[in-house]
């Protein structure tokens, strides 16, 4: 594989700046070595010299034929989330609309658990953790934290 200039100077300057991920730096590295106009190391040579395996050497030259320069350095961004929300808009209004609400029977306040379990009850979702209900009520930037979770430990009350 050969290199244009401009990209063996941009492959020279992450390496140089560490600029990037080390991910993105050994890329670098292994495509300055694979270079046919530079050292033109073998994917042996690579892997010995970077403490990988030659299929990483492999990948990387494949990559860099198959989806091209810039892909192959930085890698490819991911579209979605590698996991899906569990609460959609209607939802997420839902608990909030509750939290705002009076907390049940025999409780002062609403806490995480509790609202997650309520969401469970009602049926809006199958199963939902405390963590994702902190994480929705969070979003609200108009109420202090500690006031939002009905939490008085850590306030100095």
């Amino acid at each position: 594989m050969r290199l244009t200039a401009e990209e063996r100077h941009q492959l020279q300057a992450v390496i140089k700046k560490l600029n990037g991920s080390s991910q993105k730096v050994r890329r670098a590295q292994i495509l300055l070595k694979a270079d046919a106009d530079g050292p033109n190391w073998t994917d042996q040579q690579i892997a010995e010299a970077f403490d990988c395996r030659t299929k990483t050497v492999e990948n990387i030259r494949r990559r860099l034929v198959e989806q091209g320069f810039e892909i192959t350095l930085n890698g490819v961004k991911r579209t979605r989330p590698p996991t899906d929300k569990r609460l959609d808009g209607e939802q997420e209004a839902q608990v909030i609309a509750m939290r705002l609400g009076p907390p049940p029977a025999g409780y002062a306040n609403w806490s995480l658990r509790l609202l997650a379990r309520k969401v469970v009850e009602l049926g809006l979702v199958e199963a939902v953790s405390h963590e994702t209900v902190r994480q929705t009520l969070k979003k609200r930037d108009d109420q202090p934290q500690d006031r939002v979770l009905g939490d008085t430990a850590g306030s100095g009350r």
